[in-house]
């Protein structure tokens, strides 16, 4: 998977089902996509001014760069005080989500890697949620596996040719991506492939209406880590989270 800025819950119940996480930093950077931003709850909530009532955008600013310039080598904008801004967007949960400290904590230690590279921050602030969560989290690098891309002519092979290289015996995708892939190869291969499909958290939040699908950041600041790995783990429809 290309690495996601706090992704939503749904990342992480791939996480915890893997026993490998290959980190794909080498395709193109796509302007508004997932790589450097997400969604969070909005103060103002629906019927609000913002561009999407009830939500609002939270990310990590970049320098230019090219059209072409793969993920890895995207750099943050650090001539902008955007840890600041991004915290500040929080802000409005303080009086009303009862995990507030412990979540804006985390997100702090999240934000603490100043090399100024993109894939950096973002796999690093993967590591820290799955802490939180107690999800184990072993991220490989594809820049890094070094791996003979000659067999790959399309976008679905990527996927497959990974899995052949690292000896898996299974491939997990969410639904979005199942028609890239072509099953009987997988199955030729000798690899499993796994469409997951994932149940949307429900949880209560407050004087606010909830959104589902937003960041984990926003789950995590209703209910305390152990509930919400725990709808991870259970994800039935009728189980919702309840906040402390």
């Amino acid at each position: 998977m290309q690495p996601y800025l706090f992704p939503y819950p749904g990342y992480f119940d791939l996480i915890q089902r893997t026993d490998c996480w290959v980190v794909f930093d080498t395709p193109q950077y796509i302007r508004h996509g997932w790589v450097n931003r997400n969604r969070i709850l909005s103060p103002l909530g629906p019927g609000g001014t913002v561009l999407e009532p009830g939500w609002q955008y939270v990310g990590v600013p970049l320098r230019s760069h090219s059209r072409g310039t793969p993920i890895q080598d995207i750099e943050i904008d650090e001539r902008r005080p955007w840890r600041r801004t991004l915290l500040g967007q929080l802000a409005h949960y303080r009086k009303h989500a009862p995990c507030y400290r412990e979540t804006v904590e985390l997100v702090e230690r999240c934000l603490t890697p100043s090399s100024g590279r993109l894939t950096e921050l973002v796999v690093h602030s993967l590591a820290e949620v799955c802490r939180h969560l107690g999800i184990p989290f072993a991220p490989v690098l594809f820049s890094a596996l070094a791996m003979p891309t000659d067999a790959i002519d399309g976008p679905g092979d990527w996927a497959l040719e990974i899995s052949r290289h690292l000896g898996a015996d299974e491939y997990l995708n969410p639904p979005g991506g199942a028609a890239l892939f072509d099953p009987a190869r997988f199955a030729e291969a000798g690899v499993r492939l796994t469409i997951q499909e994932f149940e949307p958290l429900s949880y209560h939040t407050g004087r606010y209406t909830h959104v589902p699908n937003l960041s984990i950041l926003d789950a995590l600041m209703w209910c305390p880590p152990n509930q919400v790995r725990a709808m991870l783990t259970d994800p039935r429809p009728d189980r919702e989270l309840v906040s402390r």
